[in-house]
């Protein structure tokens, strides 16, 4: 929207640089698998992860000459459960990385794993951002979710990561969950109030295929909050949030004192990155490319001296310039359209008819999604695609 209470936030980000990069690092060990989750994790055992880091550095090393002149904004080592890999682990990724002082390096971490020794072992090793995946402070729901914390276990985590010495921490929540009601909602979002957290993701629950939830979507799909419900669930969260200093400033992330994830919003305004790991995804030099998803076969490539590269799309300048626009329409600051002249007529076009569908607002070559057009940002996305 381009008048909401995230333009302060908005404001502060900037466009990228020709010599910026991110990198995201792929650590797949999980002691259990959530049902909803789709991604590539793997049984956390000690015998693969030494393994793991032999892959990652020589995965590094090969990528070292063509990268040696660009800026490293951020890291974010992601999972799986990438906080059970270990700090002097980290520590040996990040002495090779060697990330300027101003690096956003970040490492996800669940709440039953967390221990103020291993936060400050992690802090020591060089990480200065913690994201811990709460997804809710209701019991009943953690339960349905396959989570293996409590709410007070959560709350805990949250605290004991803090006064281990990092200060800038980040929670994921989720919402149309099973069984999940205004109110249960509502009382997730009050405990929100007493965190010392400076960022949050919010996610709407996604059925996923092959996954347990998947086999069982059936059933679940009768507990969810229907959409209408859905959508107050999303609007009472700005609302609440707002109202204790985390202000909105894209789709499903909000933050206080301008600290939005430098990492996440590199992908919205089209910042090159790098995917180390199995599984892992890149952008660069105008083509999309994924690691295989397997890490034995992963590290296997490496060792031979090969690729662990699987999968590669490349991405036409046209095509790009689309994406760029559609992904970019997730910030609530917004696009300036003067960047992107000459548009081709067909995503004129689409723009115009999205502005008059109420989707998109348009003032002075500036151009931001409507309350309307959040909700509906796929069809948004979809038409300027």
């Amino acid at each position: 929207m381009i008048a909401t209470a995230g333009d302060e936030v908005a404001s502060l980000i900037p466009m990228p640089t020709s010599g910026e990069l991110s990198l995201y690092v792929h650590i797949p060990f999980c002691t259990y698998k959530c049902p909803y989750c789709h991604f590539y994790v793997i049984q956390d055992k000690e015998s693969l992860k030494d393994q793991l880091l032999k892959g990652l550095l020589t995965e590094m090393t090969s990528w070292e000459e063509h990268v040696q002149d660009r800026k490293i904004v951020s890291v974010y080592f992601g999972g799986g459960t990438p906080s059970l890999f270990g700090p002097k682990r980290i520590e040996a990724l990040l002495n090779h990385i060697e990330p300027d002082g101003d690096c956003e390096v970040t490492i996800e971490a669940n709440p039953e794993n967390i221990t103020s020794e291993l936060m400050r072992d992690y802090l020591q090793a060089g990480i200065n951002r913690v994201s811990i995946g709460v997804q809710s402070f209701d019991d009943g729901e953690l339960s349905l979710l396959g989570r293996r914390h409590e709410a007070s276990k959560a709350e805990k985590a949250i605290h004991t990561t803090f006064e281990a010495g990092c200060k800038n921490i980040s929670i994921d929540l989720m919402y149309e969950v099973p069984r999940q009601t205004i109110t249960s909602w509502d009382k997730t979002l009050h405990r929100v109030a007493t965190l010392p957290i400076t960022h949050l993701s919010l996610y709407n629950l996604q059925i996923e295929p092959y996954t347990p939830f998947a086999k069982r979507e059936s059933e679940l799909r009768k507990l969810m909050p229907d959409d209408e419900t859905g959508a107050a669930m999303y609007r009472e969260a700005i609302s609440q949030l707002a109202k204790i200093g985390l202000q909105q400033y894209e789709i499903s992330a909000f933050c206080r004192d301008g600290l939005y994830s430098r990492h996440n919003v590199g992908y919205w305004i089209g910042r090159e990155f790098l995917g180390l790991g199995p599984s892992a995804f890149s952008y660069y030099e105008g083509e999309r490319f994924q690691n295989v998803a397997n890490l034995v076969r992963y590290c296997k490539a490496l060792e031979a001296g090969g690729s662990p590269i699987d999968f590669r799309d490349e991405v036409t300048p046209g095509k790009r310039v689309r994406e760029l626009l559609a992904i970019g329409l997730r910030l609530n600051q917004g696009i300036d359209l003067s960047r992107w002249h000459p548009l081709d007529g067909e995503t004129q076009k689409a723009i115009q008819v999205l502005v008059n569908q109420g989707l998109l607002q348009e003032n002075a070559q500036h151009i931001a999604l409507t309350e309307k057009g959040i909700l509906f940002y796929d069809l948004v996305a979809s038409e300027i695609i």
